[in-house]
């Protein structure tokens, strides 16, 4: 269904992508048609003249917190996750470049000979010139996760909200694949969020968003045009912010 025409509600964001997002049906890896689907969906957004940054995850390939399956130590399976977000930005490009939209992959381990290290004002300017970034390797750190990661680069952005695409419709106060009877919040701040440890979102980067006043949409990737109705000023999802940010 057509997306509505509205106003821009941001000029810039930063979407937060999964890896498990890339595999639609697949039980692992990029499934090719849902990855295209994907960035054509940013592709509609961004030619509303939004300016996007992505950051992606690695878990459809490998995730460091099931390190002890493998018998390998954490901080080395955490590389090997921050290599895998590598691969899916790689692919992401690709996908965005096909359909219009074009795409730069930064990341913050040094692998100068594939991507581009990540730095702050490159990626300023590649936004500013009209191009998607795309952040890989998370912080570049161990132990900490793709989310926080997407906080911390939305902070160096100046990005004016983070979208978290996800599997369901946003959040809920329980779990709704377990829980029929689920409650959906379309608006909850930050210190809920914290307070009933709402997994939707890693607690650290909530603490982080809520110390820069940068709102989250949660929202449900699956439904198609739902990152454009986001940028318009529909209202989709939960959004999670403190005072001043009402809907």
């Amino acid at each position: 269904m057509p997306v509505s025409p509205k106003s821009p509600r941001f000029s810039r964001i930063l979407l937060k992508l999964s890896g498990e997002s890339l595999m639609g049906d697949k039980g692992s890896g990029i499934n090719l048609p849902h990855l295209t689907d994907i960035a054509s969906e940013i592709h509609s957004a961004h030619n509303l003249g939004i300016q996007i940054a992505i950051v992606i995850g690695g878990g459809n390939i490998f995730r460091g917190t099931k390190s002890s399956e493998y018998s390998i130590g954490r901080v080395t399976a955490d590389y090997m996750g921050m290599l895998a977000t590598v691969i899916n930005a790689l692919a992401l490009k690709e996908a965005l470049d096909t359909v219009g939209s074009a795409a730069t992959v930064m990341t913050a381990l040094e692998i100068g000979n594939v991507v581009e290290s990540y730095r702050r004002e490159p990626a300023l300017r590649h936004l500013d010139h009209g191009g998607i970034v795309i952040f890989a390797g998370g912080t570049g750190n161990p132990c900490f996760t793709t989310d926080t990661a997407a906080t911390l680069r939305a902070t160096e952005i100046n990005a004016q909200a983070i979208l978290k695409a996800t599997h369901v419709d946003g959040v809920y106060d329980r779990d709704p694949a377990k829980e029929p009877g689920a409650r959906l919040f379309r608006r909850i701040s930050y210190e809920q969020v914290l307070k009933d440890k709402l997994r939707i979102i890693d607690l650290t980067a909530i603490s982080m968003a809520m110390e820069q006043q940068i709102p989250i949409i949660v929202f449900n990737i699956r439904k198609r045009g739902n990152i454009e109705r986001i940028v318009s000023g529909h209202d989709v999802g939960t959004l999670i912010a403190g005072e001043g940010h009402e809907r």
